[in-house]
């Protein structure tokens, strides 16, 4: 499918003039570059913009976490200041009834500083005491009886912790002094450092509540008077979120979902994260209120800044279209001028391809165009010629196939002559000369007969069986042809004689010595299989040959023809016996059919042995291997 869509586009494309092709080559190169340098200076700027939005509002948040910390150290001090007052101390935990006086006095003193100390805060709502003393009676609205707050959800937390401060955020707390109201509940949320009293120590007095409104604790997170691009949030340690609800910068986020979001993410100073809302990106800062186990939040919008960085790529590009398209008009006109030239060369190729071959190019310009022009002309000369070369080649085809003729009926003459002198010595008993003359017959058929470059193995030991034979009438019978061939290796594929070769260099060189002309010489030819290669080996018992001329031998196998042409092919042709020209012959052959990692190797000793391996692709002709196999190495 992939290949199919492919060929379709290529299709598409060469039908396109060369003229469009530029062009659009020409759009395509200024076009990716602008794409790439946009995309980079615009991501800056984005970054850049994320980054000084960032900073701004970290600063923002980081001043509003102190003013927090001022508010609670306000409370901390007037909470303190509370509990080492020692008259208030023993009023809360008196064993007895105070008689009216000793009430009085106490209100005039103790009480009075502590209600003007209260109301020369004007940040501090409430200080309320609560004690589980029975005779400590109640002062509003200062000093009350735990019992009013045993059923707060706080009120366990607190006993809990013995002693320890605890911030609460008490949204929407019943009236202590259960006044009559609208509803009968307070009229704002509260801010409350909560703290078990123990006096002396370890000994329960009572609880100390010390208030102040969310709006005066939390200044810029209820402050009307914010950045209409960005507002603050306080989380408490429950996941309850506090803020102006009914800022109209609310009104398109989903605070549940912002806090969702928010609790999935780290939340330690300084961390951040965005989110879209719509088309609309927003960045959320936090820093932590470790005291109160709450986090500050300040939600930004992005939209001011993301608006002006659009609106400055969309005057980029519609630049850059305006600017490419007057280049295409401008490049189309141009290139019509250059390639005017170019067109009537196109015209001529259209009359010789319609078979008009005597057509004349009148273009005489420099350039690429007149250099083509040229070399059109001198192409339709050459044509010219070949044909007329063709033709009296034709002739000499229909020549040589008569003369190939002739020489076939000349090979006929010369078989039924070998065969009319093997049938006479047989008639005169003279079997050694009939048997020589019939592998002389199979071995000239064997030769000239060249149908395929390919054979069986088995073929080319039959071959090398009737030269042996043939042999043998030379030397008397010293050659003994040893054949350890396994019959599933008599299939291999190899190319046709390339065995004979090897055997005929072994017999020439092999029976030079004294030793091997008294006593005869074995040649053994044997066939393993090693890994997904044949491998077929020639080793006779011969004179062998010393290590310098060895290593000449292997250098010739592998030498390029330049060399070995200028090297060793310059001597008369008397010369060439000995010079490896037979092995490389077989090493190129098998190195073009097969591959170069296929080929010959050539092992020797001086008056032992000499051995010659063939490495060939295992293919087995008939059998061994499936169809797909045998293609496959095809």
């Amino acid at each position: 499918m992939k290949n199919m869509r492919s060929m379709r586009l290529a299709r598409l494309t060469d039908r396109i003039s060369i003229q469009f092709k530029l062009i659009g080559a020409y759009i395509f190169i200024i076009l990716i570059p602008i794409i790439l340098f946009s995309w980079y200076i615009f991501n800056g700027f984005y970054h850049n913009t994320i980054q000084d939005t960032l900073k701004k509002n970290q600063y923002a948040l980081s001043s509003e976490k102190v003013y927090i910390l001022n508010n609670m150290e306000i409370m901390l001090r007037t909470a303190q200041f509370y509990t080492a007052d020692k008259e208030l101390m023993n009023y809360m935990q008196s064993p007895d009834d105070l008689e009216v006086p000793e009430l009085v006095d106490f209100n005039a003193k103790s009480f009075s500083n502590l209600q003007r100390l209260m109301f020369n805060n004007p940040n501090i709502t409430n200080v309320r005491l609560f004690t589980d003393n029975p005779n400590t009676m109640e002062i509003w609205p200062m000093i009350f009886h735990e019992s009013r707050i045993s059923n707060r959800p706080w009120y366990k937390s607190v006993l809990e912790q013995r002693g320890e401060l605890r911030w609460e955020i008490l949204e929407d707390e019943k009236d202590i002094m259960n006044r009559a109201t609208a509803d009968n509940r307070a009229a704002s949320t509260y801010v409350s450092l909560l703290k078990e009293i123990e006096y002396p120590s370890d000994r329960h007095v009572g609880i100390l509540e010390v208030d102040m409104k969310i709006d005066m604790f939390f200044q810029k997170v209820f402050s009307p008077l914010q950045d209409d691009q960005s507002r603050m949030l306080v989380i408490d340690r429950s996941g309850r979120m506090f803020t102006d609800t009914g800022s109209t910068f609310f009104k398109d986020i989903d605070l549940e979902r912002l806090r969702r979001d928010w609790a999935e993410r780290p939340h330690e100073e300084g961390a951040s994260f965005t989110f879209m809302v719509g088309d609309t990106p927003y960045l959320c800062l936090t820093t932590p209120i470790d005291q109160m186990n709450a986090y500050l939040l300040n939600v930004v919008s992005l939209e001011n800044q993301v608006t002006q960085i659009r609106h400055t790529r969309n005057l980029f590009i519609a630049a850059a279209v305006v600017l490419i398209a007057l280049l295409s008009v401008i490049t189309y006109f141009l290139q019509s001028l250059i390639l005017k030239k170019l067109h009537i060369l196109r015209d001529s190729m259209k009359k010789v391809r319609r078979g008009d071959l005597n057509v004349q190019i009148d273009i005489d310009a420099g350039g690429e165009v007149g250099e083509l022009a040229h070399h059109f002309r001198q192409m339709m000369k050459k044509m010219n010629e070949l044909i007329v070369e063709a033709v009296n080649k034709q002739a000499a085809t229909k020549e040589a196939e008569l003369h190939a003729l002739k020489n076939q009926i000349d090979a006929h003459f010369l078989y039924n002559t070998l065969e009319n002198l093997k049938m006479l010595a047989e008639v005169e008993a003279q079997y050694t000369i009939s048997d020589a003359l019939t592998s002389l017959g199979a071995l000239m058929r064997y030769s000239l007969k060249w149908s395929s470059e390919y054979v069986q193995l088995r073929d080319e030991l039959q071959h090398i069986r009737n030269y042996v034979a043939i042999m043998n009438m030379r030397y008397d019978d010293k050659l003994d042809l040893q054949l350890d061939i396994p019959e599933g290796y008599r299939e291999q594929e190899m190319l046709k004689m390339s065995l004979q070769p090897l055997v005929e260099n072994a017999v020439k060189h092999g029976m030079r010595t004294e030793r091997t002309r008294r006593e005869g010489m074995a040649i053994r030819i044997r066939a393993w299989r090693g890994d997904e290669s044949t491998y077929i080996e020639v080793t006779d018992n011969g004179a062998g040959m010393p290590g310098e001329k060895l290593a000449e031998l292997r250098g010739k196998l592998v030498m390029d023809d330049v060399r070995f042409q200028t090297q060793y092919g310059r001597g008369p042709s008397g010369e060439q016996e000995g010079r490896g020209i037979g092995l490389r012959n077989v090493m190129q052959r098998i190195a073009m059919h097969y591959g170069s990692e296929y080929g010959l190797t050539v092992d020797s000793e001086e008056g032992a042995y000499t051995r010659v391996t063939i490495k060939l692709p295992y293919l087995i002709l008939s059998g061994g291997l499936s169809a797909d196999e045998k293609s496959a190495y095809r």
